[in-house]
């Protein structure tokens, strides 16, 4: 059996098509899989089983990446062609069934929609996948040792980006004596072209407990490094969607996004995010995701301390539940 798999160029969506490509792997275990993505992500999906080929997608004027995608595709007979991005190429190759993204609904989380398109029940979760290389840079990264704190202090524009400075208050907050995580170690994760808000955020944390992973790494190397980390905070991004897929405890921060479609997936998962919603925060005359400035002044160092705390809690007492079962 031979399956396409069409998805994301982004990281963040991309991650989120993981739980429905590990769906496909377990119920077609025989299937010889390619997957379609963008070059920062073919990484992720090159560790998935069954995968046989990745094909990475850069994005080109007037669509050339979807004629190159079809020449590289036409002359397989596909048993299954699954396309998220709702293109016309995957309607004109040779393919017994296809399952192809509709109109986005608003009200439901990414992963469910990605879930309606393939028919799966329950919902798949994202997942990845890491062989032994991969693990061992990991470990480079992240050096067995006390707990550590993960940050992900940047996001693809300035408006999603929480201010530097709550972000240091917030560590300070959570690495207290008297808080959850006492004098943990602290890594910054960006990714090149993310330096100067990291560096500031990594420069303020006291130097024998500062773990620096800014524009050290790809970002299947970051996310297994992510793993070995025992919590996570940061804004809206990619890296929050790696940082859950992965199975640590992530709290997203939101301004200017869609929570509702795009929080972190998981019960070990939650976020919190400014009182006013995306169109509040962006009605404004000329208004620019590109040039419109910092956007999350309104969410308080107080109230992301406290998320991170409840969620902590939860998840601890849910460890705590399951290792008396």
């Amino acid at each position: 059996m031979k399956i396409l798999f069409i998805t994301s160029t982004r990281i963040g969506d991309g991650v989120l098509s993981t739980g429905a490509l590990g769906y496909l792997i377990r119920k077609y275990s025989d299937a010889e899989i390619t997957v379609a993505c963008g070059s920062l992500i073919s990484g992720i999906f090159e560790q998935a089983p069954n995968v046989v080929r990745v094909i990475s997608i850069k994005k080109e004027p007037y669509a050339m990446h979807w004629r190159k995608l079809w020449i590289e595709t036409v002359g397989t007979k596909w048993d299954i062609v699954i396309d998220l991005r709702n293109s016309l190429m995957s309607r004109l190759l040779r393919a017994k069934k296809r399952y192809i993204w509709g109109k986005q609904d608003k009200k439901k989380h990414k992963v469910e929609q990605i879930a309606d398109v393939i028919e799966a029940s329950p919902t798949p979760s994202p997942v990845l996948w890491f062989d032994d290389g991969i693990r061992q840079k990991a470990e480079v990264l992240i050096p067995t040792g006390l707990p550590v704190l993960a940050i992900g202090p940047t996001a693809n524009w300035p408006a999603k980006t929480w201010s530097a400075e709550n972000f240091i208050d917030l560590i300070g907050r959570l690495t207290s004596s008297e808080s959850i995580f006492p004098l943990a170690r602290v890594a910054i994760f960006a990714a090149s072209g993310e330096e100067e808000i990291a560096y500031k955020v990594l420069n303020a944390i006291p130097e024998d407990r500062r773990i620096d992973v800014i524009s050290k790494t790809s970002p299947v190397v970051a996310a297994a490094a992510l793993q070995r980390c025992c919590f996570y905070v940061g804004n809206d991004s990619g890296l929050m969607h790696c940082a859950a897929a992965a199975g640590v405890p992530t709290l997203g921060l939101f301004g200017p996004g869609w929570p509702r479609m795009y929080r972190p997936w998981g019960e070990h998962c939650a976020f919190v995010s400014t009182p006013e919603n995306f169109d509040q925060l962006t009605n404004y005359p000329k208004y620019s995701p590109r040039t419109a400035p910092c956007l999350m002044k309104s969410l308080t160092v107080t109230a992301a301390c406290t998320a991170a705390v409840d969620l902590w809690e939860k998840v601890s007492v849910s460890s705590r539940s399951e290792t008396k079962q």
